[in-house]
């Protein structure tokens, strides 16, 4: 059992968050006895870092110190994901080697443990997990390592087949029923007496509140109503069988023949809790392959999760003759992409002569050292003109023929990507898509550091798959050292497209594989930052500036701007209605009122209006010349 009192560390934590809870099991490294405790639920897409690191000291409360731990949880997805529980655990446990992932791989430990302490030996091409809780996912792996999922979007996008699902299933068919005959039946009867309400009407204002697993708790109700052929509940148990059937048989095409053997675990508390409806999906899935087996793990995930947390020792130990500590928080990733070689240290990571007293020098010297460094990037910049100028025809091109133009970066480059690619809609009423920025990590790196998204190639690549990248696009690169994995996953995949390729950078010391090289390389040499290391300064302004004058330039050579003016702006506001009068007015000379008069006509847009009132001008010129010659016989 846990020792709470004891130092050493002498056993091996596994945890399994969901929807409904969190169960950690305690495995003990010298002796068979084991302890097992619950604590809440935590969904990573639902919980914060602060309520993460909470459940965590909550748990180190309760048990000794482990020589490893293994966390799995749901809603972890992708590696982002997991660096984030990473992070979490090694803020509670500092020294300790962790193992973050989704609590399917951990279910489907479970299953092999159940395996091998049975003696049996692996008779199967695939394994499957068919899982149905809280939320639903189907996850298999075959014998050579590849994974396959379907499904486990979350309930807002997925969870047919999850006891969420079952239940929102059930009570929209008891809503229409009372809606189209007028009879709320025994279903509906019995959810207003579980969630204490009323009458119908109140599950309006309930739903908006109910957090997922209220939701799913009704799961059960469900199922029993079934039994009693309420018709609504009847469906209900159906459609998440046939989902739940579907799924799995789908994962099992992607990993095995059909003539080859399948092996389905059924896990989840709707699988446990619901025999009957194991027992039919189970047949089903038979029934369709008839070389499989099916079993429904009893085992707890947190089992499988403390056996993965024993081998990540074991597997260390096998490697270094010893059980050497390994890192708790993120090994850096090896890109599977080609990175070009350094010939030389980056200049942007070398130490500035010029600030090595930065931190002693008066205030008014230390400005006016920055804003001279801020200089010679923008004479570097200027060096590069021409190459800046073959890029704004390229982009001008594509947007022309119907491409897009893509900015991809990670970090401070990456949101200056988004920064600029996110004023184009106001400023040049382009539409939203026309050009995007690619952030790593996504949208929450915006505002925060994520660990580890810039080293994954994988995740740069299939953001331009998904974004679906065509040989009509331009991508551009924005990567300060010029060696970003998740840029170069980026480049790569956006070559294998046949788009152009421009990589925007500050390290003229690189040498790049002709197999992987852009059509294009910006890489202008800016010299060392004032703050060593830091390129959210001389390059993050030089590469504002380019990408300013990338977007403004092929927007005036697309007719956005007459003389220097935005023509085609979006006045969203009212400073920008403002200017769009200022606009008209400039190029019509026509009154501010009439000029507000014809936008809103035109609703708002610029060239309309100023086309209306050039309509209006003309028109009034020949009225008056009309008149004129009426008035005057002698030009008759």
């Amino acid at each position: 059992m846990a020792n709470r009192g004891s130092t050493e560390p002498r056993g091996f934590l596994g945890i399994e968050a969901g929807g409904t809870r969190t169960v950690v099991h305690w495995a003990d490294e010298f002796a068979p006895s084991s302890l097992t405790r619950h604590f809440g639920p935590a969904n990573l897409q639902l919980t914060s870092d602060h309520d993460l690191v909470h459940l965590f000291e909550a748990i180190r409360r309760s048990f000794s110190l482990p020589r490893a731990l293994a966390i799995g949880m749901a809603g972890a997805r992708t590696e982002a994901d997991q660096a984030r529980l990473r992070a979490a655990a090694a803020s509670v446990w500092p020294a300790t080697p962790c193992l973050a992932t989704n609590d399917l791989e951990i279910a489907l430990a479970a299953d092999a443990m159940g395996v091998s302490q049975a003696g049996s030996q692996v008779a199967w091409t695939a394994q499957i997990l068919v899982l149905s809780g809280t939320g639903s996912c189907v996850y298999g792996r075959d014998a050579h390592g590849k994974r396959s999922r379907v499904g486990g979007w979350g309930h807002l996008l997925g969870d047919q087949g999850s006891g969420y699902g079952i239940a929102m299933e059930a009570l929209r068919g008891a809503i229409s029923a009372y809606d189209r005959h007028g009879i709320w039946g025994p279903l509906g009867r019995r959810v207003l007496a579980l969630v204490h309400l009323n009458e119908p009407n109140a599950l309006i204002g309930w739903i908006k509140t109910a957090a997922k697993q209220e939701i799913a708790a009704l799961a059960p109700h469900v199922f029993l109503a079934a039994t009693e052929r309420d018709p609504n509940a009847r469906q209900a148990v159906d459609t998440a069988a046939k989902h739940l059937v579907t799924d799995a048989l789908i994962c099992a095409r992607r990993l095995a023949h059909p003539r080859e053997t399948v092996r389905f675990c059924l896990a989840g508390g709707v699988f446990v809790g619901q025999p009957d409806f194991a027992h039919r999906v189970g047949g089903d899935l038979v029934a369709a392959r008839a070389r499989s087996s099916v079993v429904v793990l009893e085992r707890s995930g947190a089992e499988g999760a403390a056996a993965l947390a024993q081998s990540l020792v074991a597997s260390a130990a096998s490697k270094h003759g010893s059980p050497a500590p390994l890192p708790s928080r993120r090994v850096r990733q090896v890109p599977r992409c080609v990175l070009p070689e350094p010939t030389a240290p980056s200049p942007t990571e070398q130490r500035n002569p010029r600030s090595l007293r930065l931190d002693a020098m008066g205030l008014e010297a230390a400005i006016t050292l920055m804003l001279d460094e801020e200089g010679r990037a923008l004479r570097a910049l200027r060096r590069i003109g021409p190459d800046i100028a073959t890029v704004i025809r390229w982009v001008h091109a594509a947007l022309a023929k119907g491409g897009r133009l893509f900015y991809v970066g990670a970090g401070t480059s990456g949101r200056l990507g988004i920064l600029d690619a996110s004023e184009c809609p106001p400023t040049f009423r382009t539409p939203p898509d026309l050009i995007q920025g690619i952030l790593a990590g996504g949208n929450n790196a915006m505002f925060r550091a994520t660990e580890g998204a810039e080293d994954d190639d994988e995740a740069g690549a299939a953001a331009l798959r998904h974004r679906g990248a065509t040989r009509k696009d331009v991508v551009i690169g924005i990567a300060a050292s010029g060696r970003t994995p998740f840029v170069w996953g980026a480049l790569r995949e956006a070559r294998r497209r046949r788009a152009r390729t421009v990589l925007l950078c500050f390290n003229p010391n690189l040498r790049f594989p002709a197999a992987t090289r852009p059509d294009l390389v910006l890489a202008p040499n800016l010299g060392p930052e004032v703050l060593t290391g830091s390129t959210r300064l001389k390059a993050g302004t030089a590469t504002k500036w380019v990408l300013n004058i990338v977007s403004t330039l092929s927007m005036v050579r697309l007719g956005k701007v007459v003389s220097n003016l935005m023509v085609d702006l979006n006045p969203s506001n009212t400073k920008l209605r403002d200017r769009a009068v200022r606009i008209v007015t400039t190029l019509t000379g026509a009154t501010p009122q009439d000029a507000l008069a014809a936008l809103e006509t035109e609703e708002w847009r610029v060239p309309n209006a100023v086309q209306r009132l050039g309509r209006a001008k003309v028109n009034k010129v020949k009225s008056g010349s009309s008149r004129s010659r009426e008035t005057n016989p002698r030009r008759r």
